[in-house]
């Protein structure tokens, strides 16, 4: 447990997740590229949107000639588990808890960055302050947008290996995957099985986004009663 939950604590807690998302931010900014997008607009998507499957979502539904309304909403629903990430965490910091400044971190927060401060927070309540979550989340965040930098100005030379492309996509599931092992109890092996069991054949027989918000909701519903009652 840090003496003092600062920046620079919380900047080490998620550096796993940083190194991670450069190359996965280099494989998103060749893919840009190769849609049509100029270095400067990939560069900049990654910094607005920041969220890397909706980002490669983009590039496929413009790539197909999808209405812009169409990219808007799937956009939108591709993301919305991002807005329960900082009240979750606020829950998990318990009596340590402060919104002051929750609004700006709370931006900030990937996937990745989000795993890494619920397992710091999972270990002690301490580690939370703001300046910790500034710290998780900046590193991530200025990862992903230099890899999307880096990607997308030299993009010609990377597309050259395709065994390339395909490791760096497979990097930053893998990182996230051993996170949440970290995390795993037996009496969360239930609610595991739920989801993927829902998630599944949603992503089979209609499509991945309706298969990820169904596992999100079955998942959720699913540890009300079977974590919850395993603790009871």
């Amino acid at each position: 447990m840090p003496a003092h939950p600062n920046f620079s604590s919380g900047a080490r807690a998620s550096m796993p997740i940083a190194i991670g998302y450069v190359p996965v931010g280099i494989a998103f900014g060749v893919a840009a590229v190769k849609a049509g997008f100029t270095a400067l607009e990939a560069t900049l998507l990654s910094a607005v949107v920041y969220a890397g499957a909706s980002q490669f979502l983009v590039l496929a539904l413009v790539g197909s000639g999808a209405p812009i309304i169409v990219t808007a909403l799937s956009i939108i629903a591709t993301n919305v588990r991002h807005v329960f990430y900082g009240p979750a965490i606020i829950e998990a910091a318990r009596d340590k808890a402060s919104k002051r400044h929750a609004w700006a971190w709370s931006f900030f927060l990937s996937d990745g960055a989000f795993g890494s401060a619920i397992v710091a927070l999972n270990r002690s309540a301490d580690y939370f302050s703001p300046r910790f979550m500034f710290g998780i989340a900046t590193g991530p965040y200025l990862a992903w947008v230099i890899g999307t930098a880096i990607g997308a100005l030299a993009g010609g030379a990377l597309s050259a290996y395709p065994a390339v492309d395909a490791a760096m996509g497979f990097l930053m599931p893998a990182l996230f995957l051993s996170m949440v092992l970290s995390l795993l109890t037996r009496k969360h092996i239930p609610v595991v099985i739920v989801t993927v069991c829902v998630t599944l054949p949603l992503i089979l027989l209609v499509s991945p986004t309706v298969g990820i918000l169904g596992g999100m909701v079955a998942g959720a519903l699913s540890s009300l009663f079977l974590v919850r009652g395993a603790s009871a």
